[in-house]
């Protein structure tokens, strides 16, 4: 039994440093990506931008905690009487641009329907 607990605590002793060995833990990590998530929502509402918006410009962050500082902020502003400040970044738009690879193939082949036209009639011509 002594040896157990002699086996034991060199154990426990090495694991109670695992911070200092890089391995996060998982409780500080929900917590911080939660304080991060709720920093977005607030800098959302300072920007004047719609919850909706802020959730679609931050698809990774947890939609209740930027719900939250979204909330906690649009508390604040209104108490204080402050005024929000315009956003640099323009509104998400809900169309999506088409993919750069076919703006390229459309265009190539446009280019390539005058130039057949043209020779059309120029073979017509010579015969």
């Amino acid at each position: 039994m002594k040896r157990l607990v002699l086996l034991t605590l060199p154990v426990l002793a090495a694991l109670s440093g695992c911070e200092r060995l890089g391995i996060d833990d998982p409780v500080k990590v929900a917590a911080a990506k939660e304080a991060e998530a709720k920093a977005i929502g607030s800098a959302c509402r300072h920007a004047v931008r719609a919850i909706e918006d802020c959730y679609v410009l931050n698809p990774k962050a947890q939609k209740a905690a930027i719900y939250a500082g979204w909330r906690e902020m649009d508390e604040y502003m209104r108490e204080n009487k402050l005024e929000g400040v315009a956003p640099v970044v323009p509104r998400p738009s809900t169309a999506k641009p088409p993919p750069p690879a076919a703006d390229a193939d459309a265009d190539a082949q446009a280019d390539a329907q005058p130039e057949a036209q043209a020779d059309a009639p120029a073979d017509k011509a010579r015969h």
